[in-house]
């Protein structure tokens, strides 16, 4: 494998190793370009991944200290935000469930759509769906996305097969096991799909596209790909000439060093990738790296989120099979009749029965709660994933008293619902109970949103630099030679999972990379 010098000024330097840091990474190293991604988690390997809720929690997520505010939910329940978002070689592409689907057109267009909307930061994106289409392709090859290429879809589970019976008679037409990156036939090197039911805890068989198992080993065999577990950027450093000149980590052993690089990309998430650029302040840029807009941090999404469930009187063990094969998405347009702007999608989800123990209901008890655990067996569930709105204060700060292990301000989040979010979300859970109604369901009940989620924007992409941070290619407005490679572009969130976005966007922002370095423009 590659290993490179700390002061090798021509690499390219990614920080994190997720679905944007570790498909640029893999795509930059095929094209001739060395890379170094530093992984501020650990290396786990297929063999390494345990069927345990709460024992993969501990080995795969980022549980550092977190502070929350605003009126969300997931601040009350969970204020330190041990977030289901993973820490370690191939980011949450190890947790994710799978599913890949492609914004519509409107949603590249929230703004010229939605209009005005009070309380809302709403823009357009600089790119639309014409642009990406040829990019969402290359990533539906890639990663083998079923109904795609001739790719068929997944079977459906007991749980997918009540979703679908109820939407049916509720007059839904887009109902199916979905476009998921989990192989339902060997593909590209990895077996198929096993039904085991773990897909959130690394997927032991390896049937489910991440880039642990398919983009970086493809990377380290170039040559050109160097990936450094356990090494934690602290800060981002600029030369006198304004320009980045590389990052300083600390490694696995504790030690502070410096990686020098010619460009650097960050791609540590919505949350971490403000903080490590309002991390990098200087006298030059007092308010953070990238920050003339002010925009760092800001316009923070997490998608409109909830579950449904429903009880029936014979076991339905919705727990078996795929996690999230079964989607239902003609809510997915934007109708304003129904009271809000924008859409959202239903999609089938279990989860094992020590988390459901402890999101069902947080804090809550009493016969209502004991008597739904009691009937677990019996259960089918369903997640509601929906556009929410953009807002300038729904933020991620640098908490003014709380730092890390290494001496550094911890990210501190805040957020709102919009009252948009709250309507669409009451619409969600009727539709939702509706559905199981429909097929006979005993009891039906929604929860509140749970801590994990879809986290999108704080390095938003905007066609003028006062608007955002980054432009159509994800480099930052400011800084010519530092981009962002991960789900903090997004400019809107789409009433969608957004991997198949962020791998697309990461593929066209591997070409824009070679092709202004052969030009010499960074």
């Amino acid at each position: 494998m590659a290993k490179f010098e700390l002061s090798d000024d021509s690499v390219v330097c990614i920080v994190g190793s997720g679905a944007g840091g570790g498909t640029l990474g893999n795509e930059l190293a095929q094209k001739g370009v060395k890379v170094v991604i530093l992984e501020a988690g650990g290396r786990y390997e297929m063999q390494d991944f345990v069927n345990d809720e709460w024992a993969s929690f501990s080995q795969l997520a980022w549980t550092d200290t977190r502070t929350t505010s605003g009126n969300w939910r997931v601040a009350h329940d969970f204020p330190n935000l041990p977030a289901w978002i993973v820490k370690a070689v191939g980011g949450s592409t190890v947790h994710w469930a799978g599913a890949s689907l492609r914004f519509g057109e409107h949603e590249f267009k929230a703004r010229t759509t939605y209009g005005s909307l009070p309380g809302a930061n709403l823009l357009d994106w600089p790119v639309t769906l014409s642009e990406m289409t040829p990019w969402y392709a290359k990533a539906e090859n890639k990663m083998g996305t079923t109904g795609t290429n001739g790719i068929p879809r997944l079977p459906g589970n007991n749980n997918y097969k009540v979703l679908e019976a109820g939407a049916r008679k509720l007059g839904y037409k887009e109902v199916h096991t979905g476009n998921m990156s989990i192989n339902s036939e060997p593909r590209d090197g990895r077996g198929a799909c096993q039904q085991i039911g773990f897909c959130f805890q690394g997927c032991k068989s390896g049937a489910k596209w991440s880039t642990l198992n398919s983009e970086i080993p493809k990377g380290e065999a170039t040559g050109n790909l160097e990936v450094r577990p356990a090494c934690m950027a602290v800060r981002i450093e600029t030369n006198n000439a304004g320009k980045v000149d590389g990052v300083v980590y600390v490694d696995a052993t504790g030690k502070t060093v410096k990686q020098r690089a010619r460009v650097v990309c960050v791609a540590g998430n919505s949350i971490e990738s403000p903080r490590l650029l309002l991390n990098s302040g200087t006298n030059k840029h007092p308010d953070g790296l990238a920050n003339s807009s002010g925009q760092v941090g800001r316009n923070y999404m997490r998608h409109t989120t909830g579950s449904v469930y429903g009880v029936f009187e014979k076991p339905v063990h919705m727990y078996r099979g795929t996690t999230m094969a079964g989607i239902v998405r003609d809510e997915a347009r934007n109708d304003p009749k129904r009271g809000f702007v924008g859409g959202y999608e239903l999609e089938t989800l279990s989860l094992g029965l020590p988390f459901m123990a402890a999101f069902l209901n947080p804090g809550g008890w009493g016969r209502d709660f004991t008597s739904a655990l009691d009937d677990y067996a019996h259960m089918a569930g369903m997640w509601i994933v929906g556009e929410d709105m953009p807002r300038e204060t729904n933020r991620i700060t640098l908490d003014p008293k709380m730092k890390d292990k290494n001496g550094m301000p911890v990210a501190s989040v805040h957020f709102d619902d919009h009252p948009n979010d709250r309507a669409m979300r009451d619409h969600a859970y009727r539709q939702g109970a509706a559905i199981y109604d429909a097929v006979g369901a005993v009891r039906t009940f929604p929860t509140p949103p749970y801590p994990s989620t879809h986290n999108m924007g704080t390095n938003r992409m905007s066609e003028k630099a006062r608007d955002g941070v980054v432009n159509k290619w994800g480099q930052t407005h400011d800084v010519k030679n530092l981009f962002v490679s991960d789900g903090s572009q997004f400019t809107s969130g789409a009433a969608c999972n957004p991997t198949l976005t962020i791998v697309a966007l990461a593929i066209r922002q591997a070409d824009s990379i070679v092709g202004m370095m052969g030009r010499k423009e960074i």
